[in-house]
């Protein structure tokens, strides 16, 4: 709800359309709390689901690579729409790393304003020892060519390298990630966490104790969505409310 309004044009509050980026799902499931959220607060939003193959309506399965160049020409297709030279990023998961190959290898830094990733596996993830286990089997090279891209940043990948998520590369970038302490499957979480004078790092518990959010709860979690409106618009920042958040559940009212 609230994304895809080629029609949309971005105002003097709000000059960058938001371009959203899901993990291992897709843009139906993965944004129908944000979307809206930021289509309310006066938003030009869009999304696509990018990297389809085998798992049929989920994305983000095919290569890093691949499913780069689809955001890339996604990204100009929005900027084009809109008149826009710079575009505001909100990746989730896969989304958040494949944004710095974006960054990195496909010119996409000067299309880049604010940059904000939640629960994404930035340094590799071992998805709570399991990741691990099969590369320790296999071997890392037959896990890449077995499942793509979700492979590509697992804990050891040398494409992690490839990857390279440095905020240094784009020091005119502002970076946000937020993060929770029980992701299941971006871990450790503090994998999702960047170095850098341009980086801003959200930890949601630190936010809320009694926030127990997991990894895919996060894009609807009332503290990250609060957070990324911040990060988008630090002038008008307001403090996140605390509540009970049961993981997969989602908020107690």
């Amino acid at each position: 709800p609230g994304a895809n309004d080629w029609k949309c044009r971005p105002d003097a509050a709000h000059p960058n359309p938001v371009v959203l980026l899901h993990g291992l799902s897709n843009d139906t499931i993965t944004w129908n709390t944000l979307s809206p959220a930021l289509a309310d607060a006066g938003y030009c939003v869009f999304t696509t689901t990018y990297g389809r193959d085998w798992l049929g309506p989920i994305g983000a399965v095919t290569s890093v690579q691949e499913s780069a160049r689809q955001i890339a020409a996604f990204i100009d297709r929005v900027r084009a729409a809109t008149g826009v030279s710079k575009v505001d990023l909100v990746g989730h998961s896969m989304g958040g790393a494949i944004g710095f190959y974006y960054l990195n290898h496909l010119d996409g830094i000067p299309k880049v304003d604010d940059y904000i990733a939640l629960a994404s596996p930035l340094h590799g993830t071992d998805m709570s020892g399991v990741q691990t286990a099969f590369a320790d089997i296999l071997g890392i090279p037959a896990i890449e060519r077995k499942c793509g891209g979700p492979c590509q940043v697992g804990v050891g990948s040398p494409f992690l390298r490839v990857i390279n998520p440095d905020p240094a590369i784009a020091p005119a970038i502002k970076f946000t990630t937020i993060v929770t302490r029980y992701d299941q499957i971006a871990t450790p979480y503090t994998t999702g966490m960047l170095r850098g004078p341009n980086v801003r790092n959200v930890v949601v518990q630190d936010r809320c104790a009694t926030d127990y959010t997991e990894h895919a709860e996060l894009t609807a979690d009332p503290i990250a969505v609060r957070e990324v409106l911040n990060a988008l618009r630090p002038a008008t920042a307001v403090r996140p409310r605390c509540t009970t958040v049961l993981p997969f559940i989602g908020p107690i009212r």
